[in-house]
């Protein structure tokens, strides 16, 4: 009974995925999610949509609307398997991105959907992968209905933070070096002693050769973290580059 999920709502459903042995991976109470927003294997992500509240449904996934040629560990699913899941759809209710939401509600959907780029990024789908890191941002970032306390102040700095490296880190492996630049700037404009997003914006810098930023950048690096080896290296090769060559 009730009118099927619209775009940008969310959806919450009770899932029971199986292998074709009937080997049971994955059981889910109460699993929520906005369509689209590729936070879940495509079958549910398109098969949902489909669905009117209370209604259990039957969807059989081949591999690639599963979790792909690679399979997954956690699920614990093998390569190239295909997928039973019984869905019941729960409640179908607005989107939380427009609203205010309480801060724990935030740092939720931030982590979800960060986790989420995480196994997309791990699988090699880079495109999808920034994507749910944009979508973690923009969760972490929305509107609150109270003033987070310290604690959460500090937690949802934190995800930020992460969330910029990791989308600096699927930028570079799209090949978009000053995008990647941009994100490690913006995280190092919340944690400026963050030493992930200081060793990359000095790689970047000495790339674009930018030697004395990225050597400053570098040696700031090198002050959190003295035992670095990469920073060592990185260091090391800007001297060589700056060092001039030997008269003959």
């Amino acid at each position: 009974g009730g009118s099927r999920p619209l775009p940008g709502q969310e959806v919450s459903v009770k899932v029971l995925g199986a292998l074709e042995d009937g080997g049971l991976v994955e059981r889910d109470p109460r699993l929520i999610f906005v369509p689209g927003h590729g936070d879940v294997v495509q079958a549910l992500e398109l098969g949902v949509p489909t669905m009117q509240p209370g209604e259990v449904a039957f969807f059989l996934a081949a591999f690639p609307y599963a979790y792909g040629h690679p399979g997954s560990r956690e699920p614990d699913v093998p390569p190239d398997a295909p997928l039973l899941f019984e869905v019941t759809l729960l409640e179908v209710r607005d989107g939380p991105d427009p609203q205010p939401l309480p801060p724990a509600v935030r740092l939720r959907l931030g982590s979800q959907r960060r986790e989420r780029g995480n196994f997309h990024f791990a699988r090699g789908d880079f495109a999808a992968a920034l994507r749910s890191y944009r979508l973690s941002l923009r969760a972490l970032d929305g509107p609150a209905t109270a003033l987070p306390g310290p604690e959460e102040e500090e937690e949802l700095r934190e995800q930020r933070v992460k969330c910029l490296n990791n989308c600096a880190a699927a930028e570079l492996k799209l090949g978009r070096a000053e995008e990647a630049l941009a994100a490690c700037e913006a995280a190092l404009r919340i944690s400026p002693d963050n030493n992930r997003a200081l060793l990359r914006r000095g790689q970047l810098l000495a790339e674009q050769g930018r030697d004395a930023e990225a050597a400053l950048t570098l040696r700031k690096a090198l002050e959190l973290d003295p035992a670095n080896k990469v920073i060592h290296t990185e260091l090391s090769r800007l001297a060589k580059r700056q060092s001039p060559a030997p008269s003959t």
